[in-house]
């Protein structure tokens, strides 16, 4: 077969997940080929323009761990950020910006433009090139072929995607371009098992006709929590939100045009993601809530579109302009664009390795939505692993596969391949068994010597983790042989502001374990040329560390424990029909989804304890 170009990786798409998958193999060494039907629109936030949020934070700052972009981007491009559950513990707080799309583009691709290895094309892949169950390369629409001995596919909404609004429906990737029909034609002749997914997005209106003074402002913090680990300070002016409510009048008006919508008329069958439902989900599923909060949240400094989270729909644009004018405050408001629902393509996650290499294709990774995911940030953390496997699978090395027990990223993949979807997939705090060891200040602490070793962390970054590491082990150290003395003006100090009473001196460790005590008064209590040193977030770990220390060392051994247990590798030859005691539904799906360990065939629904136990039985067979 005849090639145009020859790379070792190619991406096929450029969102979320497209870029980091691009990055990561080049930065590892692979001459790579990012393949996108518009160059213009690299890392296009083609819904909220928001990054982050519960859970979703976490993985953010996982990715920039790793080595991965998302994190530095937002930090460039954010125009205000909030940190998430601050009343909470801080395994569940989690950073959230709202970003300047434009912005976020224009960095985004200046970093990609700048990784040596990574080549940008633009045009639409129509065909994978297969050989012997092996990728080989891609055709596209104007006739170019591209070999790769890898190849990742992150083609978020676009296969075969379809736009609905009302009762007209056309064919489109996301609005105003074209859908990524002949790919999913592909995919499917080589025998994919695939489903259909829907998602949606709400009106984008004009800030100049809206009556701000009615709504709620929502400042920004102060100072702003950056993504990153290497971004020291957020220095650009932050931009106020607003909190905005339905009303009787807004449900009344889509109460009476329910037959109208595509969800209610039969038009739309696919499922949408059930977190982030419809206004007129919300009106119909619960009636007895007489309003639903809203948020009117600016897309940038220089543009006057303001997008309306939380009403998102696929109504008629005459009753979406009916039911937005009905909220006080937009009587009077134009809609830039309306709001519209979109279905498309994906293929069963179940289909993949841990690594995200697929199991009927040798070199071919899915990673985004095409996997049944939904949100920025779920695709781009599969994007990185897709990547960074991809790389490896051309340099003749190990997959990396990150445990469940280390990672919200490892706890997603393992939820995709083991379990599946039958809803687009979002990731929450809930969602992990170990969450106190998951927490968003040590991110790097868990992962950043991983990404070292795949060279995705420069020596510059490496050497900074590595002085922040010790610099938090220092900082314990001295909590745990200084002493908040009775009497000393610090120590009244403390007890002032906390309304507490100390009736011993006590280890600066001992008062950190206390519930009602935070980094901050800890600061009160430590020698001064410290206190005036010391980083906030360095101490923020250190204190986070000492006061969920006997519940982590506990985690800590519970997670070794599992990961031992569960970490048993099942072979990839093993013929479930020939187990005695296993059902026929047992046998076909453990068949269909060739788990690869033990805890990963464990969490597939409805496999039974008595299923893993004749399996790891057959196992130890095996081995004598």
């Amino acid at each position: 077969m005849n090639f145009n170009e020859k790379f070792d990786v190619i991406v096929i798409g450029a969102g979320h997940a497209g870029c980091e998958a691009a990055n990561a193999s080049a930065v590892m060494g692979c001459r790579t080929a990012m393949v996108t039907l518009n160059l213009d629109l690299v890392a296009q936030m083609s819904c909220n323009p928001a990054v982050g949020g519960i859970a979703k934070g976490h993985l953010v700052r996982e990715i920039d761990a790793l080595g991965g972009l998302m994190g530095k981007v937002t930090d460039k491009a954010g125009i205000q950020f909030r940190l998430l559950n601050r009343s909470r513990g801080p395994a569940v707080q989690s950073p959230r910006a709202q970003t300047d799309r434009a912005i976020y583009r224009k960095e985004m691709r200046q970093l990609l433009e700048r990784v040596p290895k990574l080549f940008l094309r633009q045009g639409e892949v129509t065909s994978l090139l297969v050989e012997q169950g092996r990728i080989i390369g891609v055709e596209l629409m104007d006739g170019r072929r591209l070999a790769a001995k890898a190849v990742v596919i992150a083609t978020g909404t676009f296969l075969n995607g379809t736009i609905h609004i009302g009762t007209r429906t056309f064919s489109a990737g996301r609005s105003g371009e074209i859908a990524s029909i002949l790919l999913g034609q592909s995919i499917r002749s080589l025998g994919f098992r695939m489903g259909r997914l829907k998602t949606g997005t709400p009106p984008r209106l004009d800030g100049r006709t809206i009556d701000f003074s009615l709504f709620e402002e929502q400042p920004g913090d102060e100072p702003p929590v950056p993504f990153s680990f290497r971004t020291k300070k957020i220095t650009q002016k932050q931009l106020s939100c607003y909190i905005a409510y339905t009303d009787e009048r807004v449900h009344e008006v889509i109460r009476r045009n329910i037959d109208r919508s595509p969800l209610y008329s039969g038009q739309i069958q696919s499922i949408g993601p059930r977190y982030c439902p419809s206004i007129e989900d919300k009106v119909v599923k619960f009636s007895d809530k007489p309003r639903h909060q809203l948020f009117l949240e600016p897309e940038g400094y220089d543009t006057n579109e303001v997008y309306l989270n939380g009403f998102s729909t696929s109504l008629p644009l005459d009753v979406q302009e009916q039911a937005v004018r009905a909220i006080p405050g937009l009587e009077h408001v134009e809609m830039i664009r309306p709001g519209y629902a979109i279905e498309y393509d994906m293929v069963d996650p179940t289909e993949l390795k841990s690594s995200l290499e697929t199991k009927r294709v040798r070199g071919l990774f899915h990673a985004g939505q095409i996997n049944g995911t939904t949100g920025y940030e779920e695709a781009a953390c599969q994007g990185l692993i897709a990547g960074i496997n991809a790389a490896l699978f051309c340099l003749d090395r190990e997959p990396l596969v990150l445990p469940r027990v280390s990672s919200y990223i490892g706890v997603l993949i393992d939820d995709l391949v083991s379990r599946g979807v039958d809803e687009p997939y979002r990731m929450f705090t809930s969602r992990s068994e170990m969450r106190l060891l998951l927490r968003i200040d040590n991110a790097d602490e868990r992962l950043t010597p991983i990404g070292r070793k795949l060279g995705l962390v420069s020596d510059e970054a490496y050497s900074a983790f590595l002085a922040k590491q010790d610099r938090i082990k220092e900082l314990k150290r001295l909590m745990q042989r200084h002493k908040a003395v009775l009497g000393h003006s610090s120590t009244d100090a403390f007890c002032e502001v906390l309304g507490i009473k100390l009736t011993e001196s006590t280890y600066l460790s001992q008062l950190a374990k206390r519930p009602e005590v935070a980094p901050e008064h800890l600061r009160m209590l430590l020698p001064r040329e410290v206190a005036d040193n010391c980083d906030p977030d360095e101490l923020s770990v250190a204190v986070n560390d000492l006061k969920y220390a006997g519940y982590v060392d506990a985690s800590r051994v519970q997670a070794e424990r599992v990961l031992r247990a569960q970490s048993k590798k099942i072979p990839a030859d093993l013929d479930y029909a020939d187990l005695p005691g296993l059902s026929r539904e047992m046998v076909e799906k453990l068949s269909r989804i060739r788990p690869e360990t033990l805890g990963q065939a464990a969490r597939i629904p409805g496999v039974t304890p008595a299923a893993i136990a004749i399996i790891n039985l057959q196992i130890e067979l095996m081995r004598r």
